[in-house]
């Protein structure tokens, strides 16, 4: 089994000047101008018998940046879905704020889309006619005609074109999510907000999906934040992953910078530098630390500010790159 070197840790800083630390990596800090997205101490708790409380979380931090895709992952009860209920309007954080462009999330909106673990379509309505619906909620005054040119290009986008007129008792499992993407994406959101999205359907099928996700998202730019189980699917799509200890009484433990390029080739990611030691660490906090860091943070933790950890090459990592430089030495 490869070592894993370890991990550089800095505190995170939202707003700070400070840069001191290692020269040869970037800024810790995330400036006011660049926060699009910001959880402000939110706290989410239920009633529970006896007239006491439980809580899921509390005082949970969170920055992001315009176009950047997060991944939240952690184990079931970490609140990693009601993190994502509160981002979309529809359940109130008992305490705190999150702040969205510059406004405070006070309820649903067309700015903030939803892609949910099942796709919801209208089973009366034609692909283009749900994605169509969407627009028409979104430009209620848009002419027909632009209605159905929108719908039309989201529906390319998602690879569907030809399967306009089809209904969804017609569709397999990916054609029918590939419909709710296009009818997310048709709304143009600020924010996309995807609830494991991917997690009913074959391997085969959700690595295509996958594909396309994030084909869409680097060239469009979108804002994402989505919730995943999957390690794997966590390190080919985001570009920060925050992991959530256990609950109840979850915590933001780490926020990981992915170090893989914009642009990732599936079939080559293996040998991307820093692959094994980003995926051997998050391994390693599912099965371990998630539990053991609930239960004792480390000194100097701050939960408004929680460790930005970005990984060194491991044992793996160094083999996989004199694998690739070889032949190139060979010639």
């Amino acid at each position: 089994m490869a070592t894993l070197l370890p991990f550089r840790a800095l505190p995170f800083r939202s707003g700070s000047s400070d840069t001191t630390g290692d020269a040869r990596m970037p800024s810790q800090t995330t400036p006011q101008s660049e926060k699009f997205i910001s959880i402000e101490g939110i706290a989410r708790r239920y009633p529970a018998p006896g007239g006491t409380s439980t809580t899921v979380f509390e005082n949970l931090w969170l920055p992001m940046r315009r176009g950047e895709f997060v991944c939240m992952i952690g184990h079931s009860g970490c609140g990693k879905t009601t993190v994502l209920n509160i981002l979309a309007g529809l359940e109130a954080p008992s305490e705190g704020v999150v702040i969205a462009d510059g406004q405070a999330i006070e309820g649903t909106s067309l700015d903030r889309a939803v892609i949910f673990q099942g796709h919801a379509l209208l089973p009366w309505r034609t692909v283009l006619g749900n994605v169509a619906y969407a627009v028409s909620s979104r430009w209620r005054k848009a002419p027909r005609a632009e209605v159905e040119a929108r719908a039309r290009k989201a529906i390319r986008t998602v690879g569907l074109a030809g399967s306009e007129h089809k209904r969804p008792s017609e569709l397999s499992g990916g054609m029918k999510q590939r419909v709710g993407i296009a009818r997310a994406l048709a709304i143009e959101p600020k924010i996309l907000l995807m609830d494991e999205p991917f997690s009913a359907l074959d391997a085969l099928t959700r690595g295509t999906l996958q594909d396309e996700v994030r084909r869409i998202c680097v060239e469009t730019g979108q804002t994402v934040f989505m919730i995943t189980h999957d390690v794997d699917e966590s390190i080919y799509l985001a570009d920060r992953i925050v992991l959530m200890t256990n609950g109840p009484q979850a915590k933001v433990a780490e926020i990981v910078e992915n170090p893989l390029p914009k642009v990732r080739d599936r079939t080559q990611l293996h040998h991307a530098p820093g692959y094994y030691a980003l995926r051997n660490h998050l391994m390693d906090f599912l099965v371990t630390r998630s539990k053991t860091l609930r239960d004792a943070m480390p000194a100097g933790y701050d939960q408004r500010h929680p460790p930005v950890i970005r990984p060194s090459l491991s044992e793996a990592d160094t083999a996989a790159l004199l694998g690739a430089e070889a032949p190139a030495l060979r010639a």
